[in-house]
């Protein structure tokens, strides 16, 4: 569902309005990652072409680098002193800022909400949240209420879930619901069939296997009912960190081999802790699933009670016992995960590139007019 409504009379004036669309307006997009980051990819990069069909003259300004994200998910730990370099680096960008800016989350990161508004006061500009980072300045004074500053003064905000559509909601009135979107010409029917075991897969990175950690009695009585292999689609090293009585095959991510990877499982996983960061994340691995034509077992818990359809596309568990029943139901009834496999692949059109690339190209030019 979108939600959107007239634009905020609450932002700065602008310094030059952009009034000839038809010469190609400049779209610069700052993002958190480069393309080896998933939500940068997927909420960024992934709409390059949409951007460009609605004649905007796009540039991609990722602030940190590959080298500190391959060190996240290596060490678990954020370089910081890859974090300074970066902030020097976006710092330099400033006297270059295009006209009109689509931003994930804040331009300059640790500082305070009055030195970003000022570097951007000449500058059209949209927000993008997929998660709830409010909580990462919560407890810092000075940072605490900086994102409802930047929301405040947006030309638009463009959110991925229904939590971060509420918190925002008495900040600015143009704001847009855009979940993460699959590209749907990336998964097919694969022609080498499922694995010989049953498999239950989890798509990831090595920061969200904490999930997996914390859910670890849900997964071992999983395994007591029913003998699954559990595959990790994350990093191989995470091997390290197997979780005590559950078969476990952790393969590498890559964007070649993921869909692959899902499309050959029989089963998808997607467990959730019940805080509130965990409340305003999108489900994009359930989307994953749709597309993938699996069915899937989740926490009960933000945007994952939007997208799966309990019943339907797979089955809501909270317990132990609960987890293990719905894999149970999925392991003994082939016709019940042919239905559900059906059912997943009509839905995913609605949480689609396809669908999504269009509608936010269109919002973007309507936000910067």
């Amino acid at each position: 569902m979108i939600s959107r409504s007239k634009k905020s009379k609450n932002r700065p004036p602008v310094g030059k309005p952009n009034n000839v669309f038809s010469m190609s307006p400049q779209l610069g997009i700052y993002t958190r990652y480069n393309e080896l980051g998933a939500s940068s990819r997927l909420r960024y990069y992934l709409f390059r072409r949409a951007f460009e069909k609605a004649h905007f003259e796009v540039a991609f300004h990722p602030f940190f680098s590959s080298e500190y994200l391959r060190k996240l998910y290596a060490t678990g730990r954020r370089p910081r002193l890859s974090a300074a370099t970066a902030l020097l680096r976006r710092l330099t960008l400033l006297p270059r800022l295009e006209e009109n800016l689509l931003i994930e989350y804040e331009l300059l990161p640790e500082l305070p909400a009055t030195w970003e508004l000022r570097m951007l006061r000449n500058h059209r500009y949209v927000l993008n949240f997929d998660d709830n980072v409010w909580e990462k300045y919560a407890a810092r004074p000075h940072l605490a209420g900086k994102y409802d500053e930047l929301v405040r003064h947006a030309a638009g905000v463009i959110v991925a879930n229904d939590f971060l559509a509420d918190r925002i909601a008495s900040l600015n009135t143009n704001r847009i619901k855009i979940p993460t979107v699959v590209d749907l010409d990336r998964y097919h029917a694969t022609e080498n069939g499922k694995f010989e075991r049953f498999t239950v897969a989890w798509i990831g990175t090595p920061v969200t296997y904490a999930y997996l950690e914390a859910h670890a009695a849900h997964l071992a009585a999983m395994a007591a009912a029913v003998d699954f292999e559990l595959l990790v689609i994350a990093r191989r090293e995470l091997s390290r960190r197997r979780l005590p009585g559950v078969r476990m095959r952790f393969a590498d991510w890559s964007i070649e081999t993921e869909t692959e990877l899902l499309a050959r499982s029989h089963v998808g996983i997607m467990p959730l802790s019940d805080d509130p960061f965990s409340r305003g994340k999108s489900a994009f691995k359930l989307i994953q699933y749709l597309a993938a034509g699996i069915p899937a077992i989740a926490s009960r818990i933000g945007e994952n009670r939007q997208v799966l359809r309990d019943g339907e596309t797979g089955f809501f568990a909270d317990t132990p016992r609960e987890w293990a029943d719905a894999l149970l139901r999925l392991a003994g009834d082939s016709r019940l995960r042919e239905e559900m496999a059906k059912q997943s692949r009509r839905v995913a059109f609605d949480y689609s590139l396809q669908k999504y690339g269009p509608i936010e190209a269109e919002f973007l030019s309507a936000s910067f007019r």
